[in-house]
Formats: C-alpha cells, sequence, structure tokens
C-alpha cells in the first residue's frame, strides 16, 4: 500500500524559479583565447558562464531600445 500511496508533496505543482537557468548557447571560440578566458575568470574568482550571462544581459539592455 505504501507505494501506491501520494505524498502531499508529490500532489503540489512545482513553482518555476524566476530567472531560472533553462537553456544553453553553443558557441565556437578560438581555443587560445578560451583558455585565456578561463584563466582570467579564475584569477578574478568568477566563472566564465557568470561573466557571459553578465555580458547578455548588458548587451541586451545597451541595445533594448535602439
Amino acid at each position: 500500500m505504501a507505494a501506491d500511496s501520494i505524498s502531499e508533496k508529490q500532489l503540489k505543482p512545482r513553482k518555476k524559479k524566476a530567472g531560472k537557468k533553462d537553456s544553453q548557447l553553443l558557441i565556437r571560440i578560438n581555443s587560445a583565447e578560451r583558455d585565456e578566458f578561463i584563466s582570467l575568470c579564475e584569477e578574478l574568482d568568477t566563472s566564465a558562464a557568470r561573466e557571459v550571462r553578465k555580458f547578455i544581459r548588458n548587451f541586451v539592455r545597451t541595445h533594448k531600445d535602439d
């Protein structure tokens, strides 16, 4: 019987988090540029993904009203 019962937690619809990362962007770049970028991000205690997301947000904000 325990396997047939569904808990209350399972019945509740899942809420989507605002700003949830649910997509990917594949880019091709020169490996030397990539390695330099990754190394610099590590030196600055940040991640490449964080910096690319920051660039995209700033780019969109800058060009949105064009």
